[in-house]
C-alpha cells in the first residue's frame, strides 16, 4: 500500500472514530430533565417565524449549515476585538439572516432555564423543525452541543462551497468534511427552498449552454446584465416555499438557478442520484434526514468544552 493510501486509511479511521465518539455524548433527550420545554419552545417560536414569513424556515435551515461543519454556534458570534467573526465572510455577509429569531428563541429558554440551552442547540433544532414547518421530513436532532468562545472568517471563508464550483470541487469539498458525494447530492437538496443573490448566478443565466432558455430568460427579466447584484430569484423555480424534491426535478430539466446545482446533473456521475431524488420524494426525505444528523454530529464541542453563552451573539 502506497504511503497516501495509508495516510487516507489513517485519516478516515480517526475522522469517523471521532465521529462516532461525538455522537455518542450527543443525546436526543438531553434536556429532559434540565429544561424540558426546550424542543417545544424551539419549534413553537420557528413555526411562528415560518408562519409570518415562509423565507425564513429557508434562512434558519441555512444559518445550520453555514454553522456546521463545527456545529458550535461560532456563526452566531458578533465581531470583538480579538477576532473577526463569521457573519462578515464572503458566503455570509449581507446573506445570512434570522438572527433575530434565534435571539428571541434564546431569550425565552433563558427565562426558563437561565444557562441550560446552547446556541448551537438552538440552530440545529431549529434547522429540523423549519423543515418540518415547510413540508419536509423530520429527524431525531442529538443534542448537548456547547458553544465555541472564537470564530474565524478566515475559516468561514475556506469551509462554505462556493456556487462556482464544478462538480469535481464540490465533491472534493464534501468529502474533505467525511461526506461521501451522495450525502453531498441530497444535502444540495436544502436549494428546495430559499432564494440567491443575481450576482451568485448571473454567470450562469448569460453564459451557461445547459440551462432552459425560457428559465434563463424569465430569471435575467430579474437580474440584469450589469446591474441589481443583489436582486433575489427563487433557488427553487417551482415550489419555492416547501421543502419538497422539486429542486432535483428542476435540475433534470436544466432549471438550476447556480452553477454548483446544474453540476449535479450535467453529464457527470451524480446524474444518477439526482434521477432518483427528482422520482421518488420519500428517497430525499430519507436520505436528507440522514445526512442532516450525521452534519449535525461533526466537531461539536460536549462536556466540559466551550461553554453555553447567554447571549448568542457574544461570548460570556
Amino acid at each position: 500500500m502506497a504511503l497516501n493510501s495509508r495516510c487516507n486509511v489513517v485519516f478516515f479511521f480517526v475522522f469517523f472514530s471521532l465521529l462516532a465518539i461525538a455522537s455518542s455524548q450527543l443525546s436526543s433527550d438531553f434536556y429532559a430533565t434540565s429544561c424540558p420545554t426546550a424542543l417545544s419552545t424551539i419549534k413553537s417560536a420557528v413555526k411562528t417565524a415560518v408562519s409570518k414569513e415562509r423565507r425564513m424556515g429557508a434562512s434558519l435551515l441555512r444559518l445550520h449549515f453555514h454553522d456546521c461543519f463545527g456545529c458550535d454556534a461560532s456563526v452566531l458570534l458578533d465581531d470583538t476585538s480579538s477576532f473577526t467573526g463569521e457573519k462578515s465572510a464572503a458566503a455570509n455577509v449581507n446573506s445570512l439572516r434570522g438572527f433575530d429569531v434565534i435571539d428571541d428563541i434564546k431569550s425565552q429558554l433563558e427565562s426558563a432555564c437561565p444557562g441550560i440551552v446552547s446556541c448551537a442547540d438552538i440552530l440545529a433544532v431549529a434547522a429540523r423543525d423549519s423543515v418540518v414547518a415547510l413540508g419536509g421530513s423530520s429527524w431525531s436532532v442529538g443534542l448537548g452541543r456547547r458553544d465555541t468562545t472564537t470564530a474565524s472568517k478566515d475559516a468561514a471563508t475556506t469551509d462554505i462551497p462556493s456556487p462556482q464550483l464544478d462538480l469535481s470541487d464540490l465533491i472534493t469539498a464534501f468529502s474533505n468534511k467525511g461526506f461521501t458525494t451522495k450525502e453531498m447530492v441530497v444535502l444540495s437538496g436544502a436549494h428546495t427552498t430559499g432564494q440567491a443573490k443575481c450576482q451568485f448566478f448571473r454567470g450562469r443565466i448569460y453564459n451557461e449552454s445547459n440551462i432552459d432558455s425560457d428559465f434563463a430568460t424569465s430569471t435575467q427579466s430579474n437580474c440584469p446584465s450589469t446591474d441589481g447584484d443583489s436582486n433575489l430569484s427563487p433557488l427553487d423555480v417551482t415550489t419555492n416555499v416547501l421543502f419538497d424534491n422539486a429542486y432535483f426535478k428542476n435540475l433534470v430539466n436544466k432549471k438550476g438557478l447556480l452553477h454548483s446545482d446544474q453540476q449535479l446533473f450535467s453529464g457527470g456521475s451524480t446524474d444518477s442520484q439526482v434521477t432518483t431524488y427528482s422520482t421518488s420524494s420519500s428517497a430525499f426525505y430519507a436520505d436528507f434526514s440522514s445526512a442532516m444528523v450525521k452534519m449535525g454530529n461533526l466537531s461539536p464541542l460536549t462536556g466540559t468544552s466551550g461553554q453555553i453563552r447567554t447571549n448568542c451573539r457574544l461570548v460570556n
